[in-house]
C-alpha cells in the first residue's frame, strides 16, 4: 500500500505525537558492525544521541522516546507550536541560530549568535514567520538530523551518495493508548532484537537514559541546597545533570500541573509537559513487564497483578503485548483505537484513514 502525503497527516500549527523512522540506504549497518566492511560504527550511535540533546534543546518539539538501531533509529516526537507562541522574535531567532549557525567554534560547536546576525531574522517578517513554522515542524527536525548525520559519515568515510533510504516514516499517534503502546514498542526495540535482555542494558535509548536518572536521584545524597523538580517530583539531582534531561517527562500530573503549553524552566528541552497519566517509574514497570513477555531466552511469567496501567487504559494483557509486539506492521499510516482512528480525517482531502483488518479484531477481543 502506498505510502500517504505527508501533508495528509502533519500539521506543524497542531500539537501532534509522531512515531518517527529512518533507515539506512539498503539496510546496511552503517551505526554498527558492518558485516560486509568489517568495520565497526558503534561510535555514530553516540552522533546520533548528541544531535537528538541538541535538537531538543532548541526545537519546539518534545522528545518522548529514542531507540538507535545499527540500520535505522525509533523517535517519538511531539510538535509545540504553542511552545513557539510563547517565544518572542529574539528567542525564535537565537534558537534557530543554534541548530544551523553561522558561526563555530574551533571544536565545531555553534556559537552564540551575535546582535547583527539575530536582526538578519528577527528584522524580516516574512523570514521569522518561516522559521516560527520550521521549529515546530518534525520535517525540518528530520531534514536536518538526517542531513548532519550524512554529511559527517561521508566525510569519515570519503564517500559520497544516498546515505538513508527515501523519506523517513512517520505514523500519528492520536490518543493515549497509541502513544503508550509506542513509546514501550520504541524501548524494547534492542530487547525484542535479541541485543539487550533489560532496559538499563538497551544502550542508546530513551528508556536507558530514564533509568540512569531514577537510579542516580536514588544514590544521591539529600541536599536542599542542590534540589530541584523533576517530572514534578522533587530530586536531589539537579536536572541539567540528569540522563534524560533532554527527553520529555513521563507525567501529565493532570491533577496539579498548570495549564497551558508548560515551556521548560532549562534549556535542555522544549516543555516540561509530560505525554502519559503515568508515573516515571510506573512507566519502567510497564516496560519491565512487558519486556518479560517480549524478549526471547526469558523465563519470566505473567505475574499475579496487572499493572494498573493496564487495567485503566482497560487493556487486557493478551492484546498489550500484541500491541507492543506488533505495533509496526499494525500501524503503518496512523496509530490508536480503531474507533478513534475512524473520527479522524486526512488534512488535505478529508479523507478517513485505513485501518487493517488485523487491528480491528484485535481490539475487537478486548471489547
Amino acid at each position: 500500500m502506498a505510502r500517504s502525503n505527508r501533508c495528509e497527516v502533519v500539521d506543524p500549527s497542531e500539537v501532534q505525537v509522531f512515531h518517527v523512522i529512518s533507515r539506512t540506504t539498503r539496510a546496511c549497518w552503517l551505526f554498527g558492525e558492518d558485516a560486509i566492511s568489517g568495520k565497526n560504527y558503534d561510535h555514530r550511535k553516540v552522533w546520533i544521541e548528541e544531535y537528538l540533546q541538541r535538537f531538543a534543546a532548541c526545537f519546539a518539539i518534545d522528545l518522548l522516546s529514542f531507540a538507535i538501531l545499527s540500520n535505522h533509529f525509533h523517535l517519538v516526537l511531539r510538535s509545540r507550536a504553542d511552545i513557539v507562541k510563547t517565544w518572542d522574535d529574539t528567542e525564535v531567532a537565537r534558537r534557530w541560530l543554534m541548530i544551523c549557525p553561522e558561526r563555530r567554534d574551533d571544536q565545531g560547536n555553534p556559537m552564540a549568535p551575535s546582535a547583527s546576525e539575530l536582526d538578519r531574522i528577527r528584522k524580516c517578517p516574512k523570514k521569522l514567520a518561516e522559521i516560527r513554522e520550521r521549529l515546530s515542524n518534525i520535517s525540518w527536525w528530520m531534514r536536518l538530523l538526517n542531513q548532519r548525520i550524512a554529511q559527517r559519515a561521508h566525510m569519515e568515510d570519503d564517500t559520497r551518495g544516498h546515505f538513508f533510504e527515501g523519506r523517513f516514516k512517520a505514523v500519528p499517534l492520536v490518543d493515549e493508548e497509541a502513544v503508550l503502546a509506542c513509546s514501550v514498542y520504541v524501548d524494547l526495540n534492542l530487547i525484542r532484537a535479541c541485543l539487550a535482555e533489560t532496559i538499563e542494558l538497551s544502550d542508546h535509548t530513551s528508556a536507558q537514559r530514564r533509568v540512569e536518572s531514577v537510579q542516580a536521584s536514588q544514590q544521591a545524597p539529600p541536599d536542599e541546597s542542590n534540589a530541584s523538580v523533576v517530572d514534578n517530583t522533587p530530586t536531589a539531582v539537579p536536572q541539567a545533570r540528569r540522563a534524560d534531561a533532554f527527553l520529555s517527562p513521563v507525567n501529565l500530573h493532570e491533577a496539579n500541573a498548570p495549564v497551558g503549553p508548560q515551556p521548560s524552566k532549562t534549556n535542555a528541552r522544549c516543555s516540561d509537559k509530560g505525554f502519559l497519566t503515568m508515573s516515571e517509574e510506573n512507566y519502567l514497570e510497564v516496560l519491565d513487564w512487558s519486556a518479560r513477555h517480549l524478549a526471547a531466552g526469558k523465563r519470566g511469567c505473567t505475574p499475579k497483578g496487572y499493572p494498573p496501567i493496564l487495567e485503566r487504559l482497560g487493556l487486557s494483557p493478551t492484546l498489550w503485548l500484541s500491541l507492543v509486539a506488533n505495533f509496526g506492521s499494525l500501524f503503518s499510516t496512523i496509530a490508536g483505537r480503531p474507533d478513534h482512528l475512524d473520527t479522524e480525517r486526512t488534512k488535505q482531502t478529508g479523507r478517513r484513514f485505513y485501518v487493517p483488518k488485523q487491528a480491528r479484531d484485535l481490539f475487537g477481543q478486548a471489547a
